[in-house]
């Protein structure tokens, strides 16, 4: 069942499309291209590897929105099936951020690609990107089992993320470097976990640097947090979900 699930959402995104999985492709170059059109006057004049810089921040959060805005409506749009047959919830839940993870990885393989026509050396240090995308996949998986456990009972909270999501964009320095902001400013950005995840894929591609130990521990506290926190929310409100949907 977990299997057609995930078959059957990767399909639905693409039903009816001319290009289908094409778009994959696509879609993050044609928003990196508008992206480079409208920010490297104002950001990237001086920097090298702009672009690599922005399709980086760019490919990280794309997957965290699309990953938590798909989970977030999971049990609503398959409340027909499991108030009818006895399944696990969470397993509509894993079959967005499996079919999510999909799309990145093809993403994925074209940024690498671009990373490369881009004159970015590649480094044996690229196999650490392993490390941050882990983490994400957890963190993401949190954050969809509160957002769809809270659409549930509050179907505001898509409004309400849809807002929360663009703030959220801003402040994860896609299109501009935080390295000109104070020491303390810079350590507020550290609050935001896809940043965390941005600036440790960024580190590596483009300045070959390893971060610290503490780093990577903060990665995994916040993946290791959102998924203890949205386990124990399901776990209290599973019960519940067959009345309200």
């Amino acid at each position: 069942m977990f299997e057609e699930l995930v078959k059957r959402d990767f399909k639905k995104k693409y039903k009816r499309t001319v290009l289908g999985m094409g778009w994959s492709i696509l879609s993050p170059l044609l928003h990196l291209l508008v992206m480079k059109v409208v920010f490297t006057q104002y950001f990237g004049r001086d920097m090298p590897h702009y672009t690599t810089y922005l399709f980086a921040g760019n490919i990280v959060f794309s997957y965290f929105r699309e990953t938590t805005t798909g989970s977030m409506t999971a049990l609503t749009s398959n409340a027909k099936i499991f108030t009818k047959i006895n399944v696990p919830k969470y397993l509509f839940l894993f079959s967005k951020n499996v079919s999510s993870l999909i799309n990145f990885a093809i993403t994925f393989m074209v940024f690498l690609l671009f990373t490369a026509l881009d004159g970015v050396p590649f480094t044996p240090k690229f196999i650490l990107l392993i490390y941050p995308i882990f983490c994400l996949i957890l963190f993401n998986l949190g954050i969809g089992l509160v957002l769809s456990a809270l659409n549930v009972f509050f179907r505001d909270t898509h409004y309400l993320y849809d807002i929360f999501v663009l703030l959220l964009m801003y402040m994860s320095a896609i299109f501009y470097r935080v390295d000109a902001l104070s020491p303390t400013v810079q350590r507020f950005f550290l609050l935001n976990p896809v940043y965390c995840v941005i600036q440790y894929v960024r580190l590596i591609v483009l300045e070959g640097a390893i971060p610290s130990p503490a780093y990577h521990l903060l990665l995994l506290g916040y993946a290791m947090a959102s998924l203890l926190i949205g386990g124990l929310i399901y776990k209290k409100k599973n019960h519940e979900f067959l009345y309200y949907v």
